[in-house]
């Protein structure tokens, strides 16, 4: 079965995003073994957003096995359909390899992390919250898992 982690900078304080998340995983469970993982958010002062992104990316990159497939949620990555991330999913999955998702911190990442990772997607020129974002990412990976299979999601 497919192992996928989903690296985080921060927690989900609302209960309605975790509720969203955790109904996600539970469909997820039938497809593959999905961990989150977070990490707390790093304190920053004024002049200090590079460091602060050094901190948050080094948590993410320590984790990380020099084969893992990392896939960064980005604002600079790149904007993909529900189908290129079903896709996605799909080659990394005929190969054997973990999916190491990464969503960053307010911050966002530094550029060592994004020379590391092997895509960069953003799901939206909008800025959304990161709670937000993680259900985002959970509900797109079972839609992937839908489109795979060939089996329906809305109707």
């Amino acid at each position: 079965m497919l192992k996928i982690n989903i690296y985080c900078i921060g927690k989900v304080k609302e209960k309605y995003f975790q509720d969203g998340i955790n109904e996600y995983l539970k469909r997820l469970s039938k497809f593959a073994k999905v961990s989150i993982i977070e990490f707390p958010d790093e304190p920053f002062m004024n002049n200090q957003e590079e460091k602060t992104k050094k901190v948050e990316t080094d948590k993410i990159l320590s984790k990380l096995k020099k084969e893992d497939i990392l896939v960064l949620l980005d604002l600079k990555g790149k904007e993909v359909d529900s189908v290129e991330l079903s896709n996605i999913i799909k080659t990394y999955n005929d190969q054997g390899k973990t999916i190491n998702f990464a969503i960053g911190g307010a911050l966002g990442f530094d550029d060592e992390i994004r020379k590391r990772a092997n895509i960069s997607i953003c799901f939206s020129k909008l800025t959304f919250p990161h709670q937000m974002i993680r259900m985002f990412l959970v509900e797109q990976i079972y839609r992937s898992f839908k489109i795979i299979n060939n089996e329906s999601y809305h109707h």
